[in-house]
């Protein structure tokens, strides 16, 4: 669950940009995905992950049926997102856009990767 790579994308279908983006990945990598967050259903309390996933098939995206996703820890991942929600840690999250906007900000996320490493250590119960 860490934070730093930029094929995802938070609305109800691919930009344009989020497809080029896709695209350039998918040059290099042949089993390449195009993941998209439902931010709406981003909360504690829903049980089942809010993603949708595109797979390259013929030079074009492909909507790839929700009923083939699994998530293996997806519990543990929605437990450690509610408590970073809860104590405010979301908030450390910089996108990439934010890093062109002031360089200075990390895009590659290491705080927070580390306070999500140390929720989902043993000693937490997460694991």
């Amino acid at each position: 669950m860490e934070y730093h790579h930029h094929s995802l994308c938070f609305s109800h279908s691919p930009t344009p940009c989020a497809l080029k983006i896709a695209d350039k990945i998918a040059e290099q990598f042949d089993n390449a995905v195009l993941l998209m967050l439902d931010g709406s259903k981003m909360s504690p309390d829903y049980r089942v992950p809010p993603i949708v996933m595109y797979e390259r098939k013929d030079s074009r995206w492909i909507l790839k049926d929700k009923h083939t996703i699994m998530l293996r820890q997806w519990e543990e991942t929605r437990a450690i997102a509610s408590q970073m929600l809860e104590s405010g840690d979301h908030s450390l999250l910089v996108d990439f856009d934010s890093h062109l906007d002031d360089i200075t900000q990390d895009w590659t996320n290491q705080k927070l990767n580390t306070k999500i490493s140390e929720l989902a250590s043993p000693a937490n119960g997460n694991i």
